[in-house]
């Protein structure tokens, strides 16, 4: 089953609050969760950006709704309640509401065309986090592809830069001069040596990297693991501007050392993440009104 969209939580909202009293809001999610039958994967899958759930965002905004419309109130915050508008809604038993049921009310109305005044009017069931957060991840993707092709060109000499910039800049290697000195050319189209696992050099990483087209195999991985046994190391990184096969991938999960694989996918992601090869080009700020500053009134 999949989650419904924001619209089709806006009925059960109003029915789990239709007695009139004030229901804090995570009991009226957890309702509505029940009432949907919802697994707990659905229940904790995340949006793109990761720092809210899917479910209780959707939730979120038809409790929004609901309240522009003048069907539901926020006596304060975390709580909510039913209106009388909301009641006469409930008697005349509507078998769904929606937004277009919601234009019948001119307040909601006026938040309708204030909105559009300001952004460009919704066109389908995602709330405003998930299309932006839908946009922003489409524009990752797309310079995450643009940059492994820019990696792929790069020359030997400049690709044993990038590892060591993103090893230091994930907090590895110590200094960028002392994991210079520690990683260096392979001679087989990548590079090898031994970083420090924080900047106390408590632990070492064997590290591999490899600018290939090719697919890395069992077979490369199992000579990789048995060079950490020599180098006194317990972990080890595997990365690949390309990727790994299923047997590579089955390998590193049933032995004792702690080795991670790399694509070149989580290459790019990281490289992204950690500001290795890009640049900030802009930047949206997403505010909420501080309930603690009007906490008096």
């Amino acid at each position: 089953m999949t989650i419904p969209d924001f619209q089709q939580f806006m009925l059960p909202i109003l029915r789990i609050v239709k007695d009139g009293e004030e229901h804090k809001m995570r009991e009226v999610i957890e309702k509505a969760a029940e009432m949907f039958n919802l697994s707990h994967e659905e229940r904790t899958q995340l949006l793109p950006s990761g720092k809210q759930y899917r479910y209780e965002n959707r939730i979120g905004w038809a409790r929004t709704y609901l309240k522009k419309a003048g069907l539901l109130s926020t006596p304060s915050r975390g709580l909510i309640k039913i209106t009388e508008r909301g009641k006469e809604v409930l008697k005349k038993n509507p078998p769904k509401i929606d937004t277009n049921f919601l234009e019948q009310f001119p307040e909601y109305l006026e938040f309708k065309n204030y909105t559009r005044e300001t952004e460009p009017e919704q066109t389908s069931d995602l709330t405003p986090e998930e299309i932006l957060d839908g946009s922003y991840q489409d524009l990752r993707n797309e310079l995450a592809h643009d940059l492994l092709e820019r990696v792929k060109s790069c020359s030997p000499e400049f690709f044993e830069r990038l590892v060591i910039d993103l090893l230091v800049g994930m907090g590895y290697g110590g200094s960028r001069s002392d994991a210079g000195q520690r990683v260096g050319k392979s001679g087989d189209g990548g590079i090898d040596g031994i970083i420090k696992e924080d900047k106390l050099g408590l632990d070492v990483i064997n590290v591999q990297a490899k600018r290939w087209q090719n697919t890395v195999g069992r077979p490369e991985i199992q000579a990789f693991v048995g060079s950490l046994a020599g180098n006194r190391a317990k972990k080890g990184v595997f990365i690949t501007t390309s990727k790994f096969t299923d047997n590579a991938k089955d390998y590193v999960s049933f032995i004792q050392q702690n080795v991670v694989l790399i694509d070149g996918e989580q290459l790019t992601q990281l490289m992204i993440d950690h500001d290795i090869g890009v640049s900030e080009e802009s930047r949206y700020i997403v505010k909420k009104i501080d309930l603690d500053y009007f906490e008096d009134n």
